[in-house]
């Protein structure tokens, strides 16, 4: 049996978030909300947990999966982040944008493409930031889009209904959005979107302040 938190969407209570840290850590697969879609996520370096990840979701093998981190401090200890990177990467966290970057040796090899790359980002939500912070390291992560389905659930009841059993806990904060995230690749000498999608990203990088 699923367990099911409701928490506040903007004040999450942080009880809740901690056991939900708690079920991750210890092997679970979790569905929380993001400032997108609902997301599925698990402990970074669990890989019975990325297996029942990938069969929920009828992934291919070598699906890239993306790291939910706290803040750019800890995006960068997992990413080769140059000064380009790293204005472009200030500029545009938290928010609904996964940049592709090259990997460091703190990212499991498993998730790495065969590029040696990644893909992170920084959710401006306030339920997956907390969680995060619970966590104190990042989430594996993919978007809750089941198999056969044109568009992402962007309700908890829903998920429920369609996931009891399938996952360990359901985080409910509220509803969410249907499309996915934009996706930019940082691994060139200029941004490349690979997928238009929520986030708005410029392709020239923004000028350093003064």
């Amino acid at each position: 049996m699923s367990q099911f938190f409701s928490v506040h969407p903007t004040h999450p209570q942080a009880r809740l978030l901690a056991r939900a840290a708690e079920i991750a850590k210890g092997g679970g697969v979790i569905v929380y909300p993001t400032d997108s879609t609902y997301a599925l996520g698990c402990h970074i370096g669990d890989k019975a947990a990325l297996d029942r990840i990938r069969d929920i979701r009828g992934l291919h093998p070598r699906h890239h999966f993306t790291l939910m981190c706290r803040d750019l401090s800890e995006l960068a200890a997992y990413a080769m982040v140059d000064n380009t990177s790293y204005r472009i990467l200030k500029h545009y966290t938290p928010g609904p944008i996964t940049f592709i970057l090259k990997a460091t040796r703190e990212v499991p090899r498993r998730l790495m493409s065969r590029r040696r790359t990644i893909g992170l980002r920084v959710p401006d939500s306030p339920v997956s930031l907390g969680l995060l912070a619970q966590l104190q390291e990042p989430l594996m992560s993919t978007t809750l889009l089941l198999p056969g389905d044109e568009y992402a659930m962007t309700e908890a009841q829903d998920i429920r209904d369609r996931l009891e059993g399938v996952v360990d806990l359901i985080i409910d904060g509220g509803p969410c959005l249907r499309e996915l995230t934009t996706v930019v690749d940082l691994t060139d000498s200029l941004p490349q979107v690979t997928r238009a999608g929520l986030g708005d990203f410029e392709l020239s990088p923004p000028k350093p302040s003064l």
